[in-house]
């Protein structure tokens, strides 16, 4: 095994959790606003059944493969060939996921704080940083995500808290008013975010409690949906109509808070869950991207990699998108379409192949018998 080390299914958990939330807290407002209009924070429940999904299915794949990741098994499953064709499909898509990130990362921090700073300065610094990580593998990701996680949430949770006074709730009418279909049409980026809990299948065979891999999965996502949820209707409460209008709303509402003239400007709070959120999320990423470069190139470390691969993600994070316009663009359309057939659709394959496959041993078994 390329990977030594070890984690607890909580420690699995955490890093899921800002895997899918870090850049979404801050995006997942605007996206769903513009069609699901008031009825925005009914879209992370509907997105979150995908999510449920895709960590049950990595768990049969799991309980059928147990010491082998995704990139491992699919040669089993498909055979050689083909297995290795979907390896070099999922190394290139998690390139260009993963560069996709980095870029959101540098669009966020040279547009809202560092404005005379090159972004590409602003890339390289995260990707060194999430590269040290990777390079003390999984152990390391998941001490550094249990000690960074809950801050985070606590903070996120303390910003809504200070919100409450500002908040409207007639925002919310009418409900349903064009019944569920606009909120399922704001649902589906976020199905592409929730898809991304196939990360877990690189998680599975380290944990050092198996048994209870497919059980912190789900809290893990329930506890993504509450906070998108949240998220909606904190926005929705506080901006109405004009939060599809808003790039980054939970930004601009950090900057509403003002409690007795005395604390104010509390955006550096969201800077700060940004920068750690993304941190975790980048290296849980570039982690499942060099392992699985590593297996599919049949090398004995995947250490000698993580420095290049690096390199090439910083490039990819400035030819992803020409501005961060295109960005939102591609990520609110054509981008939920791209993920889910790569992050569901493969997944579900291999499980159908894998299930018939054992069906038929096992008939060709009871006939000898």
């Amino acid at each position: 095994m390329l990977e030594r080390g070890k984690i607890s299914a909580l420690q699995m958990a955490f890093m899921m959790n800002p895997t899918i939330l870090a850049t979404g807290l801050l995006l997942v407002p605007a996206i769903t606003a513009k069609t699901a209009k008031q009825d925005l924070w009914l879209s992370p429940i509907w997105a979150s059944f995908v999510g449920f999904i895709i960590v049950f299915i990595a768990y049969r794949l799991h309980k059928l493969y147990p010491n082998e990741t995704i990139f491992e098994y699919s040669e089993q499953i498909l055979g050689k060939i083909p297995g290795k064709i979907l390896g070099v499909v999922f190394v290139f898509f998690y390139f260009h996921i993963t560069g996709i990130i980095v870029r959101e990362y540098g669009e966020f921090v040279s547009v809202t704080f560092l404005h005379h700073t090159p972004m590409v300065v602003v890339f390289a610094v995260m990707v060194l940083v999430s590269s040290m990580a990777v390079y003390g593998g999984l152990e390391v990701i998941g001490r550094c995500s249990e000690m960074i996680v809950p801050v985070l949430l606590v903070l996120y949770l303390s910003i809504f808290i200070m919100l409450f006074k500002d908040l409207d709730t007639k925002n919310f009418f009418p409900m349903l008013e064009n019944g569920l279909g606009p909120s399922f049409k704001g649902s589906v980026v976020l199905q592409s975010w929730f898809s991304e809990f196939i990360l877990v299948s690189f998680f599975f065979p380290y944990l050092t409690n198996r048994d209870k891999g497919m059980k912190w999965g789900m809290i893990s996502v329930l506890s993504v949906m509450v906070y998108m949820v949240l998220t909606n209707i904190m926005s929705l409460l506080l901006f109405g109509k004009l939060t599809a209008s808003l790039t980054y709303p939970v930004m601009v509402a950090a900057r509403y808070i003002s409690i007795a003239d005395f604390l104010g400007h509390l955006e550096v709070i969201v800077m700060a869950i940004w920068v750690a959120g993304t941190f975790v999320k980048i290296t849980v990423f570039y982690y499942a991207l060099v392992l699985g470069t590593a297996q599919l190139l049949k090398l004995s470390d995947f250490r000698p990699i993580i420095l290049p691969v690096g390199f090439l993600l910083i490039l990819l994070g400035v030819w992803s998108a020409p501005n961060l316009q295109e960005l939102s663009h591609f990520l609110s359309t054509s981008a939920a379409f791209y993920m889910l057939s790569i992050q569901v659709g493969i997944p579900v394959m291999l499980l159908i192949i894998a299930w018939i496959k054992k069906k038929r041993k096992q008939m060709k078994g009871s006939v000898t018998g």
